[in-house]
């Protein structure tokens, strides 16, 4: 596979990770899930503290549960998407960058040999 069908399938991935964070995460349920759902229905919800050290970061105070304070309803939950997976895709990107070693030859780091 080569260099210009990496990056179609990378830009593929990107927009379909982005539509569905920004169009499908409004139809989410409302219900707890995961381990929300667990402590609830084991009853060890209620040890837990008042405000939580993470709930201190500025992150947190940005963000409550999936939606952006100050934003209206409708748009938080999008809003939210769009800048978790953009996080998200940014996040790994850098990585790839830092990890991932250089090749001296310029046909080796497009894939054609």
């Amino acid at each position: 596979m080569n260099n210009r069908h990496n990056r179609a399938f990378l830009l593929t991935g990107f927009l379909a990770a982005l539509a569905i964070a920004v169009f499908l995460s409004p139809f989410a349920s409302k219900h707890p899930d995961g381990l929300v759902r667990v402590s609830e229905d084991l009853q060890f919800h209620r040890k837990e503290a008042p405000e939580p050290p993470a709930g201190k970061l500025p992150p947190a105070r940005i963000f409550d549960g999936y939606a952006l304070k100050g934003v209206p309803e409708y748009l938080a939950t999008p809003l939210a998407g769009l800048v978790g997976t953009l996080a998200t895709f940014g996040l790994a990107w850098g990585i790839g960058k830092l990890t991932v070693p250089k090749s001296d030859n310029p046909r080796e780091s497009s894939g054609d040999r």
